[in-house]
């Protein structure tokens, strides 16, 4: 029997990891994963904030053994992509607008050089980021998933409002690329669990400590007040009136309701919206790496993830 990590810490010997210039010229890590055979179709995962591709391995073995040729990247800025700040542990961007560009680049190019049908799968910022390409008509997949989809952030005391006005001051008195926090993946006392915030399997958190001790490089830690303004305003922005029920494509959408990350008020009022939702939410049971989860959660996600791609993606 194969060990799990033979999945979760090895890099597929029919993969391939590279380096490719976005239509700027910016290098991104690109994750290529090919069929032998006659592909199921094409799948692009987008990963979230400070994700590695690394750490959803084990997902894409799963939809590699259905028969999807498989593509992903890291975000410029992260991962294997570089940084855009000067800072190399913190998540800066100067506007979300380049990853979208960089999303429509990379799906345009595997609709040109790979068979339909076209899928992404997204988690996270990824989500987002996917549902604000749909609103601005610049990808067209046949369907999405989406796994804890960054459509709102948690900014309790404040309301999103609020906290968005208070990250916009900070970008004005000189602090933009600061890290808006001093570590962990949101603002928590010292020494609080960073694994609480993801997982409650011990061993897919430990299994990303082990690709970034190996590639120390690929660590980020937290935003930078700019990410976090912009997160904001292009979250909020997505919820004007008219933007999600102007999107056509079919969407599920993977709700972790104890999520401490994102918001899962705005999946849920997302799901209403949106014209061709699905929502499937998971309790208790689950924090906001669902398909990094224990392996219950992870595979009813897997599961529902599948039932959804085959009913609105069916191979031509």
């Amino acid at each position: 029997m194969q060990s799990v990590n033979t999945f979760r810490r090895v890099i597929p010997q029919d993969a391939a990891l590279s380096m490719l210039p976005a239509a700027d010229g910016w290098p991104l890590r690109r994750f290529l994963w090919p069929v032998a055979d006659a592909p199921r179709g094409a799948l692009l995962f987008a990963g979230g904030r400070g994700d590695i591709l690394e750490k959803y391995l084990e997902a894409l073995h799963h939809w590699h053994d259905r028969g999807w040729h498989i593509e992903s990247f890291d975000w410029r800025g992260q991962g294997g992509s570089g940084r855009l700040g000067p800072d190399p542990r913190v998540g800066h961007v100067e506007d979300f607008s380049l990853w979208i560009d960089d999303l429509a680049d990379r799906f345009a190019a595997m609709k040109r050089e790979q068979p339909g049908p076209y899928v992404i799968v997204a988690h996270s910022m990824g989500g987002h980021l996917v549902m604000r390409a749909l609103i601005e008509r610049r990808i067209a997949p046949d369907a999405v998933v989406m796994s804890a989809p960054m459509l709102g952030l948690q900014s309790a005391p404040f309301t999103p409002g609020i906290a968005a006005r208070v990250a916009h001051f900070m970008t004005r008195i000189g602090a933009p690329a600061r890290a808006a926090w001093k570590t962990n993946e949101r603002p928590a006392r010292p020494g609080a669990s960073r694994r609480a915030f993801l997982t409650h399997s011990q061993e897919r958190y430990e299994d990303e400590l082990w690709w970034k001790a190996q590639q120390p490089d690929l660590a980020l830690g937290p935003p930078s007040w700019r990410w976090l303004e912009r997160a904001y305003r292009s979250t909020l922005d997505s919820f004007l009136p008219g933007r999600l029920e102007s999107v056509e494509i079919p969407i599920l959408l993977l709700c972790a309701d104890q999520d401490r990350l994102v918001s899962p008020k705005a999946i849920h009022e997302a799901a209403k919206r949106l014209p061709h939702a699905r929502l499937i939410r998971f309790g208790n049971e689950s924090a906001h790496e669902i398909l990094r989860e224990v392996d219950k959660v992870r595979e009813r996600a897997l599961q529902e993830a599948d039932i959804f791609l085959d009913e609105m993606a069916p191979k031509l």
